[in-house]
């Protein structure tokens, strides 16, 4: 995959890595008067592995509601791979989509990026590496962009403040969108095997899904 941005390598300290998020030296931050360093990316973990008995599923209006988005929008990222349904892809005629927890959260912060001004490539590369984390490590993730690269970081000492050159920095913490999808999702109706679930048993089965995650 193509990085997200193309910078010269060399006295500046800064390279680019081959999944699309950037590494900055601490030295090129602090002649750039950045406030915080970034996090070099950690190698990618294997994607977390959850019991469908446990993982409610939620139809596509229901994840258009949750994530803030038209269902234009949400057919068109799963038809060109963006962001898929993980619980059930629609396989034919009268079947329907069914997304899962993490989909939506996906899908909430892809929605933020867009309004930011960010590319789909770069969104691309980082759906990719959202993914790869564990449940309980996405809550811990800001993700900050500067409208051309997206950056982790894991902690507040390692976000961006601001760019020397007076270019604009945004963050969205990972966490606190967790939250307000499981508060939107709380009152809404999905399914469990097939079988309809509601307040009581999302609460449940989100506890599950954390505990599976730990």
């Amino acid at each position: 995959m193509e990085s997200t941005q193309k910078i010269s390598q060399g006295s500046l300290g800064v390279s680019t890595s081959s999944r699309g998020f950037v590494r900055v030296g601490i030295g090129y931050l602090r002649r750039r008067g950045v406030a915080f360093a970034l996090t070099p990316l950690r190698e990618s973990e294997p994607p977390l592995v959850t019991d469908q008995e446990f993982e409610i599923g939620y139809r596509g209006a229901t994840a258009c509601s949750a994530a803030g988005i038209s269902y234009r929008q949400l057919d068109y990222w799963a038809r060109t791979g963006l962001v898929e349904p993980s619980i059930r892809t629609a396989t034919g005629s009268g079947s329907a989509r069914l997304y899962g927890f993490r989909d939506i959260l996906v899908l909430k912060i892809v929605k933020r990026l867009l309004d930011a001004g960010v590319s789909l490539q770069n969104i691309r590369t980082a759906v990719d590496h959202l993914r790869s984390r564990g449940v309980t490590e996405l809550e811990r993730i800001t993700l900050m962009s500067d409208g051309a690269s997206i950056y982790e970081c894991a902690s507040p000492d390692e976000i961006i403040d601001l760019l020397a050159g007076g270019q604009g920095v945004f963050g969205i913490a990972v966490g606190k969108v967790w939250h307000e999808v499981e508060g939107s999702l709380a009152t809404l109706q999905g399914e469990v095997n097939g079988e309809a679930v509601g307040g009581e048993n999302n609460d449940e089965l989100s506890l599950r899904r954390k505990a599976k995650g730990a």
